[in-house]
């Protein structure tokens, strides 16, 4: 065992600064009220000092009652200022090792160091702050050691590679993140304006929640809007429509710059490398093995101008999402060379689609009619005539959606993997690999059972698998063919690196195993 250390120092002033900045509100709250009376300029001082002097004396003890231990087979965290915990994760549960730096740790050179489980969420172990070529080592030390105990289990005596630079298989320019961010239209600054004002009637005289005061308002600025003609009318609306859109993209260029700039995706020996972020700059690794299935989707207008986005579904998480975006806007020619070094392939003419259940497509399109329909009757009782024709139209619009998505609802399954595509507007595509399927799942509810169709819930490491409204004799055969996949499978080597053709070897004898098997149902599907 490796002697305990400590995180840089350093992050005591964060803590600090953080138990400042969490009293900055409390602080202007107590000045503009009425709390100490004149002397409440004082009051919020010294507010805001006692947060800075118990934050650095937390924050203090806290760093020293935290230290971390490398040892050969596991790394181990010891935190606690009143109750001691202590944690220790084994290098063969580490899917990967991240590096963050946010806006303000980056100014001190300091980085925060995830180690993901596969777990997900507090299940994960992370160090905050090391400084970034200690967090650099720490990930490659790692990493080595985790490659190191595979290769000793598998009897192989190769000594690790030191990692290169790698191949750029992907690159976001500024004027393609420009681009980008004009396809993320949003409206969220509105919402951080909409949180603000719940301190308004905090720090001022303004009462916001005062229902008459928002109506002498709304009519005096209506009293004025009369006052004006009609083209002047049409006018400001149009101008405060345009400067509605023009907020929209703004907010969406800036968060997509905020998110993505500087974007890299690289391949090397040791799998995929992504770094990207303008204040909070992020830099993960995922090991190619570690991939166990990959997401295309898109947008209702990016589509229209062949942009697509592709994640990989792995047993790490991305910012509480279960897929890591590696290449957010790009055409399929350039998504097809990353699929490929993932060790996927995407689809092409030989690919033998299937549909879901036409029953499963007319049970949906009447469920989803059913609503308008019913509201069609008090309508044509009560309501003027013409009304009526709203929800009928309505209910129309949803059953000739309903047909027409039926198109875009399908799969298909070939030796290596099963393909699935859903969505009208803006279709999503999931891929998945046999070999790393662990189970197979046939789950209908009182109306599949009856009208003879089913969903296939495929189980799938770190993510979801789920293709619907599949007839239930073709359920049973896509479920017989996974599970002969699964029995004929040696899990024991999936998770050793691909460059030493161990997944590759592990798929030609789990495929030759279940070639007789599963043949004659491939053919009848």
């Amino acid at each position: 065992m490796n002697e305990p250390q400590r995180t840089a120092p350093v992050s005591v002033v964060l803590g600090a600064i953080a138990s400042i900045r969490s009293a900055i509100i409390p602080a202007i709250a107590i000045a503009f009220s009425g709390i100490g009376g004149s002397g409440r300029i004082v009051v919020a001082i010294s507010v805001g000092l006692a947060a800075a002097v118990i934050g650095m004396a937390v924050s203090y003890i806290g760093w020293r009652r935290l230290t971390y231990t490398i040892g050969e087979t596991d790394i181990r965290v010891e935190s606690g200022i009143l109750s001691r915990a202590a944690r220790s994760v084994p290098f063969e549960r580490i899917q990967d090792v991240s590096l963050e730096a946010k806006p303000l740790p980056r100014l001190f050179g300091l980085v925060s160091v995830k180690f993901e489980t596969g777990a997900g969420g507090g299940d994960d172990l992370a160090l905050e702050y090391l400084a970034s070529a200690e967090g650099e080592r720490l990930r490659q030390l790692v990493r080595e050691r985790r490659e190191d105990e595979a290769a000793s289990t598998s009897g192989s005596g190769a000594a690790v590679e030191a990692e290169a630079d790698g191949e750029v298989l992907y690159a976001i320019s500024p004027r393609r993140l420009l681009t980008f961010g004009l396809f993320e239209f949003s409206l969220a600054v509105f919402a951080v304006l909409g949180g603000l004002l719940q301190y308004v009637d905090t720090v001022s005289d303004l009462d916001i929640w005062n229902v008459d005061l928002w109506r002498g308002w709304l009519e005096e600025q209506g009293s004025f809007l009369a006052s004006l003609g009609r083209y002047a009318q049409v006018a400001g609306a149009a101008a405060g429509l345009i400067g509605l859109v023009f907020i929209g993209i703004a907010t969406g260029v800036v968060r997509t710059a905020l998110r993505d700039w500087g974007f890299t995706l690289t391949r090397s020996s040791r799998g995929f490398r992504r770094q990207r972020g303008l204040l909070t700059r992020t830099d993960v690794v995922m090991p190619a093995h570690r991939v166990q299935g990959i997401v295309i989707g898109t947008g209702l207008l990016r589509y229209r101008f062949g942009w697509h986005g592709l994640s990989f579904v792995s047993l790490a998480q991305d910012a509480e999402s279960e897929s890591h975006e590696v290449a957010p806007f790009a055409k399929m020619e350039e998504i097809a060379p990353i699929v490929s070094a993932a060790g996927f392939h995407l689809p092409d003419d030989t690919t033998r689609w299937q549909h879901a259940s036409k029953r499963q497509r007319t049970d949906k399109a009447v469920l989803d009619a059913l609503p308008f329909a019913l509201a069609l009757i008090p309508v044509a009782i009560f309501a003027p005539f013409g009304f009526a024709f709203i929800p009928l139209g309505l209910a129309v619009v949803a059953v000739a959606a309903n047909l027409y998505a039926w198109e875009f609802r399908r799969f298909a399954l070939d030796k290596a993997q099963i393909f699935s595509t859903t969505g009208l507007m803006s279709p999503t595509s999931r891929i998945a690999t046999r070999l790393k399927l662990h189970s197979v799942e046939i789950a209908q509810g009182p109306l599949a059972r009856w009208r003879g169709y089913a969903t296939v819930h495929l189980g799938l490491a770190g993510g979801t698998f789920a293709i619907p409204g599949v007839p239930l004799a073709e359920a049973r055969s896509l479920r017989a063919q996974v599970l002969e996949t699964i029995a004929a499978t040696d899990y024991s080597r999936l998770d050793a690196p691909l460059e030493d053709g161990a997944l590759e070897e592990a798929g030609d004898q789990a495929f030759s195993a279940a070639q007789s098997g599963f043949s004659e149902n491939l053919a009848a599907t």
